[in-house]
């Protein structure tokens, strides 16, 4: 009997070591994955989301960097490797970055980590109510208007898509201007204007605290420039090309990373109105919302192969 014993505490240890080995599939990140570099065009909704991502990817014992880059310039960096994950990429606005990365595989596209996004020209309610509720409409109001139409920093896609209307005389627009400003910039603008109650057509888009914060209509007819449904979008994960191969268990935490409207949204707010900034916000958004990293460290493990949850949990705990 005793070899029958030791035969059965032999294949126990066996398959115990076999289990260990499996449960620490993506443990095994070698060192360059230490550092997880991201790239952000300096959009909230972006600095939220790698905030998150950054906050959960500390929790697991990984460095982060985060580089503030016009989005053309971080897909250049994710082509040319000196960028690893980009959570940004709006389809279909920034379709022709994919056409030229993405398709010769010089980028991955992972994942889509936000749906029912939508992006066009916005206007006060007020405005909407006055009669302008198309783009077709914009025209009839130059004046009220100045001719300006409010975009968002330079470089940025949307602007490209709005410049390109106005240049081919689109709507009967070729007098007038874009101003090209950063989001803070336009959302300031956009709230002196309406405490006076004048007119303004401005970029607008959801997730945003815009949304909350003002009285807003989207407007219709920029189907051609932005899409259907208000510019209806799905917001990918994109990464350098080879990754997830290189680094499988922060690629299956990319994976797993699903937002939504209300958490971008509420996590916008933390920053845009109550003055957080992007990190602090994370961690007081993740320790109000612990659920959310149930499902987003399904399968992941500290860098050192130990539980994941546990690991990011505790660390939310600290102070």
């Amino acid at each position: 009997m005793r070899p029958l014993r030791s035969f059965a505490k032999i294949t126990g240890t066996i398959s115990l070591g076999f289990s260990l080995i499996s449960s620490n599939v993506f443990a095994s990140d070698p060192a360059q994955c230490e550092t997880v570099r991201f790239t952000d065009p300096g959009w909230t909704d972006i600095s939220s989301t790698n905030a998150l991502a950054s906050t959960v990817l500390n929790g697991l014992g990984y460095q982060t960097d985060i580089s503030t880059l016009a989005v053309p310039i971080g897909f250049e960096g994710l082509k040319n490797s000196e960028i690893d994950v980009f959570l940004g990429n709006w389809m279909p606005a920034q379709q022709k970055f994919i056409d030229k990365y993405a398709a010769p595989g010089d980028i991955d596209v992972l994942s889509t980590n936000l749906e029912g996004a939508k992006f066009t020209l916005a206007v006060p309610q007020y405005v909407y109510d006055a009669g302008v509720q198309d783009f077709s409409d914009l025209v009839k109001h130059a004046d009220k208007f100045r001719n300006k139409i409010y975009g968002i920093e330079a470089g940025a896609p949307a602007n490209q898509l709005l410049q390109k209307m106005i240049s081919s005389g689109d709507f009967g627009l070729k007098k007038w201007r874009l101003i090209e400003s950063g989001e803070q910039g336009v959302m300031a603008q956009v709230k002196r204007t309406i405490k006076r109650k004048q007119f303004i057509v401005f970029l607008g888009w959801e997730p945003h605290p815009m949304n909350s914060n003002f009285d807003l209509a989207y407007l219709t007819g920029g189907d051609k420039y932005f899409g259907a449904n208000f510019g209806g979008a799905t917001i990918h994960t994109l990464t350098r090309k080879g990754y997830q191969q290189d680094c499988p268990n922060v690629g299956k935490l990319l994976n797993n990373l699903k937002f939504s409207l209300q958490m971008e949204n509420e996590m916008m707010g933390l920053i845009l109105d109550s003055g957080w900034l992007p990190k602090g916000a994370a961690r007081e958004w993740l320790s109000k919302n612990p659920g959310a990293l149930d499902h987003w460290l399904e399968g992941v493990t500290t860098r050192d192969g130990k539980p994941g949850l546990a690991a990011v949990k505790a660390y939310l705990q600290q102070n």
